[in-house]
């Protein structure tokens, strides 16, 4: 086992006092040592029940014949970063936790890892984590929340808190509405209630094979969670002695299984920059092109939040990620998953229990998947938009930019009814480098839907959108602007493109015209020039390629 290294020969027995210190008994010693990474907080709703959540992976751990060591690992919710200059931060922490569990994990020489996680950069970091390691692990992802109620109708954290800030401006909602549905929106723990990022990533997690199955949606707060936990416990220990490494799960073929399902589902764009992320640790090559072959072979089944009504209970109840990888069989590959039983068994034992909830092909939603990559003359390294979020008379669009230099002055000018019919908005210097990290806009998102402007204006960005997102909202745009990209180049009036069906973005200008504004382009001074976030941005790569760190 690994763990010898720090508890065998006579060398080690200062390295054995410091483990019985712990109150390790001399009997455990020779069992495989077990890290269990939990990112446990107060102050993630989703991350908020995970005490529960320990106890039972404790136990399992023991039951299978494990010994159990368990660390901290931090994380931060996003809709809590969301709007302001905590959300600098969001991005870039991926990469510190994924630096976090490999130095624990290294330095004290762990057999196996059950990573313990949900939020929306915590789970991308663990798995990144867990590839560039390359021992055995699991992924627990601590299940959504329940959906919340007001007067018999069923909320959501995003689409009846964040888009109610528009409704209130707009005079849609009242002061005694607006407190309502702030009480009530988040009944509990769990991660947000719709296909946002989180519960993306679980999905994603579980099709890809690094979870227990019917792990992504059994609920934060269900006994079924509690086994799923329980069982991850007892199954790591498995893994560890049957050596069955993450390399050997997350394979070519096995990102595809989960890039499929995220089109199927309809799933957050920041799976993009994750997915690409993971399987750059581990050492496979995923260019952003493939999202799109795939999404084109793939149809939109499901109908969730926030382009669609169904929450994440409604496909807990549905069957689950099992349920839909039953659906898309004859489009998936047979990978080796954590659970022992391949892809192919796991969608067969599956049981379709409402067929409106994961529709069957002949009644997809949409024929192709949740997102679309975009290219053109604005965005030539690509850029990303979840198209089945996007209501049919907006996928083609044309119209005058309206140009910021941040997601604060864009706010202000959406806020202030100064963004009318017809524009696009432009938000840039938001990017990887330019933020720095890579802001999500779902503030200035929400509020053009909640004024009612989602049919009639355009957003596009070098920074990204939140999960919960809707309508024509394209980001990712790369080269960003920091890097010199043509988005640095626009001006108030230009007009944009968008053609979603054919995949195009372009700004309306010759090329003679954007070569001569690209040279006389000034720098632009970074906006934060200290500390980590300084660090990040001179290390970070371009979100065509996942932000990840160059080394």
């Amino acid at each position: 086992m690994k763990s010898d290294k720090i508890k065998k020969g006579l060398e080690r027995a200062p390295h054995r006092a410091l483990l019985h210190a712990t109150g390790l008994p001399r009997s455990e010693m020779k069992k495989p040592f077990i890290g269990v990474a939990t990112s446990f907080t107060d102050i993630i709703p989703g991350h908020a029940g995970m005490r529960d959540l320990e106890r039972f992976i404790e136990k399992g751990v023991h039951t299978g014949g494990g010994y159990p060591f368990f660390f901290g690992i931090p994380g931060i919710c996003d809709g809590i970063a969301m709007g302001h200059s905590g959300m600098h931060y969001s991005l870039p922490s991926r990469e510190l936790i994924a630096d976090m569990v490999e130095t624990v994990a290294e330095a004290h020489q762990l057999d196996g890892l059950v990573l313990l996680t949900n939020c929306d950069k915590i789970t991308p970091g663990m798995l990144m984590a867990a590839a560039r390691l390359n021992i055995p692990s699991i992924v627990v992802t601590a299940g959504p929340m329940y959906s919340g109620n007001l007067r018999g109708k069923r909320l959501s954290m995003v689409n009846d808190t964040f888009e109610a800030v528009g409704k209130y401006k707009k005079g849609l909602i009242d002061d005694a509405e607006l407190r309502d549905l702030e009480m009530c929106a988040c009944p509990g723990p769990g991660s947000c209630q719709g296909m946002y990022t989180a519960n993306t990533m679980a999905c994603v997690t579980e099709s890809m094979g690094m979870s227990l199955a019917g792990c992504a949606t059994s609920l934060a707060v269900s006994s079924k969670k509690r086994m799923i936990a329980f069982h991850s416990g007892e199954r790591i220990v498995e893994l560890v002695k049957k050596n069955i490494t993450p390399k050997k799960i997350m394979t070519l073929d096995a990102i595809k299984n989960a890039i499929a399902v995220d089109m199927a589902l309809g799933g957050s764009t920041n799976t993009v920059l994750h997915i690409t992320a993971i399987a750059h640790e581990a050492g496979v090559e995923l260019p952003l092109e493939l999202f799109d072959i795939i999404s084109k072979k793939t149809p939109h089944l499901t109908n969730m939040l926030p382009g669609g009504t169904d929450y994440l209970e409604d496909l807990e109840f549905a069957g689950g990620i099992p349920a839909v990888m039953k659906r898309l069989k004859s489009k998936l590959k047979n990978t080796l998953t954590v659970t022992g039983a391949k892809t192919y068994e796991i969608a067969d034992n599956a049981e379709i229990m409402d067929a409106k909830v994961i529709r069957p092909f002949s009644q997809a939603y949409h024929k192709e998947g949740g997102i679309a990559v975009l290219k053109g003359n604005i965005a030539p390294d690509g850029a990303v938009v979840k198209q089945s979020a996007v209501s049919e008379k907006m996928m083609k669009f044309e119209g005058r930019a309206r140009v910021f230099n941040s997601e604060e002055d864009g706010m202000k000018a959406i806020l202030s009814n100064r963004i009318k019919s017809g524009d696009v908005v432009v938000i840039r210097y938001e990017g990887p480098k330019g933020g720095p990290g890579m802001r999500e806009m779902l503030s200035p998102t929400a509020a053009i839907a909640g004024m009612g402007l989602s049919d009639s204006v355009a957003l596009i960005t070098d920074g990204r959108f939140s999960g919960g997102t809707r309508g024509p909202c394209i980001g990712h745009i790369s080269p960003e602007a920091m890097e010199g990209g043509p988005i640095a180049i626009v001006r108030d009036g230009d007009v944009i493109s968008i053609d979603i069906f054919k995949r195009k973005i372009n700004i309306e200008l010759s090329d003679e015209e954007i070569k001569n504004r690209l040279k006389n382009l000034k720098p632009f001074k970074p906006k934060i020039r200290k500390g980590w976030l300084a660090r990040y941005a001179s290390h970070v790569t371009s979100a065509s390629t996942g932000a990840v760190m160059k080394i």
